[in-house]
């Protein structure tokens, strides 16, 4: 797998960076410029309310637009989970796929496989 392509724990698709991303696109979804020049978007998944949310979608982008980290992780967002495996999760799941259609349309990511 390429640095701009990720897997996610569960998941069957493979997502790629869109090489025509703007910086501009990712900041008017939510990403924040760190210091150091990436892209960092850290987005809460909940069912029923966001200050109960037990997942997280964790995105980084290099400064050079050519590279991408994706996680789904816990609360703390330090352990990396598998929303996909429970079915409990329904609504996490159909948030996160709105989350990635989104970012679909808007140029930001590829699904390759």
């Amino acid at each position: 797998m390429a640095k701009d392509e990720v897997k996610l724990m569960g998941d069957q698709r493979t997502f790629k960076l869109n090489p025509q991303v703007k910086a501009y696109t990712l900041r008017d979804v939510g990403f924040t410029k760190s210091k150091n020049g990436s892209f960092t978007l850290i987005r809460p998944l909940y069912g029923e309310s966001p200050y109960v949310a037990v997942f997280q979608l964790k995105m980084t982008v290099g400064a050079d637009l050519a590279s991408m980290k994706m996680s789904i992780t816990d609360r703390s967002g330090l352990k990396a989970v598998n929303i996909f495996k429970d079915e409990k999760n329904v609504k996490e799941v159909e948030q996160f796929n709105y989350l990635i259609e989104n970012f679909m349309e808007r140029d930001i990511l590829l699904v390759v496989s």
